[in-house]
């Protein structure tokens, strides 16, 4: 769950960004007395994984249940990210494995060589089954849910999948705390082998999936607004589907450039302004789906909740199905609204337009960690030379 937030202040002044490169002004290059150890890197991984297990547990599945018990059945609803796919669970089910995934050092569920889950298995063999352990009873827990999440925000088996995010969450904190305070596995020669394999087999092959999907996203838009059919349609929520994978499985790993260039709330900010989605649908007028330097706070959060993937779901889904050409109502309210003939030239231009986007940021991700970031150095280069800024 992404609210948008304010980023040009984190652009204007890179050298104090949370995360960044200690950097001077012309090519991002700490000095030998800036230069952090290995463990700083780990620590600022592990502190993602903290990030999103608190988040899904307190604010993804935590807020909607919260006010469901106290009765605001409607504000729950909308609350529930993901809800007009009927996607919410898998989201979730994904950050956890984005957990797993920076545990693991791999994305398919074995335990790389070089990977914390090998080091702290070899040191402490109890903590490392308790992390494990702890991962697979979130997920497990997470799809115990009845489904879909939006109609069942109140069941049982929601308070059941936050307290198992909250015993990971706390677990991964005992985790931070072994590594801090036992020499034996926080050096430079233990950890830096870890830090190569997670970026290069986690992170990177992470980002070039989602530009890879994100562009198939985009060319989906692309053949609708070219030949609209309910196939069409179809295959744009297959496209968004398959989209959200690399996505939401990066969200342990939320720091660096997806952070400091707004691509985060770019591109998953939640949740949307649906009256204004409709006022643009209604007006065809897109130029403010994007956001410069100059904008203040209010304007870059009004631009980062009309776009990305939640403003393409509710393009293309209605109650958990693929929206369909035929069969629409004029004149609905807007979170009921249909696509019509009346609308049909404007919807299909802005799934193009959403689209778009959703690929030049994922693209723009993609190059801050492999080429260059902020006109220095690849990130990867930074990070694995433990260049990292402070976060303060």
């Amino acid at each position: 769950m992404k609210h948008s937030f304010l980023w040009v202040a984190t652009l204007l002044l890179a050298s104090v960004t949370i995360f960044t490169a200690c950097s001077d002004s012309e090519d991002n290059k700490a000095s030998e007395d800036e230069t952090l150890s290995a463990l700083v890197c780990i620590e600022q991984i592990i502190d993602g994984c903290l990030d999103i297990s608190d988040e899904v547990g307190n604010a993804k599945i935590g807020d909607p249940y919260d006010l469901y018990k106290h009765g605001e059945t409607e504000k729950a609803l909308y609350a529930v990210e993901s809800w007009y796919s009927w996607h919410s669970k898998d989201d979730y089910t994904n950050n956890i494995r984005s957990i797993r995934n920076a545990y693991f050092g791999s994305r398919n569920g074995q335990i790389a060589d070089n990977s914390l889950a090998k080091l702290i298995a070899a040191n402490n063999a109890n903590l490392d089954r308790q992390v494990k352990t702890a991962i697979q009873a979130a997920i497990d827990a997470i799809q115990d849910i009845p489904s879909p999440f939006r109609n069942n925000i109140g069941a049982p088996e929601v308070q059941e999948a936050m307290n198992a995010c909250n015993d990971l969450n706390e677990i991964i904190s005992r985790l931070k705390a072994y590594l801090q305070q036992t020499p034996a596995v926080n050096s430079d020669a233990v950890l830096q082998p870890i830090l190569n394999t997670y970026v290069n087999d986690v992170v990177l092959p992470t980002y070039a999936d989602l530009v890879k999907a994100n562009t198939a996203l985009y060319r989906s838009a692309l053949a609708f607004q070219q030949s609209p059919s309910d196939k069409a349609f179809e295959d744009a929520c297959e496209a968004w589907f398959t989209a959200r994978e690399p996505w939401e499985t990066s969200e342990a790993f939320l720091f660096g450039p997806v952070d400091a260039l707004g691509l985060d709330p770019n591109m998953d900010s939640w949740p949307l302004d649906q009256e204004a989605i409709v006022n643009i649908l209604n007006s065809g007028e897109y130029d403010n789906l994007t956001w410069g330097d100059e904008d203040d706070e209010d304007a870059i959060e009004a631009v980062q909740s009309v776009r990305g993937f939640h403003t393409m779901e509710f393009l293309i889904f209605k109650d958990g199905k693929a929206r369909t050409v035929n069969g629409g109502q004029e004149d609905q309210d807007y979170a009921n609204l249909d696509y019509t003939k009346k609308n049909a030239a404007s919807w299909a231009n802005y799934m193009v337009q959403v689209g778009r986007l959703l690929q030049d940021d994922a693209q723009k991700l993609y190059d801050a960690w492999t080429v260059s970031y902020e006109g220095g150095k690849a990130y990867k280069d930074l990070f694995l030379n433990h260049n990292i800024g402070d976060e303060e």
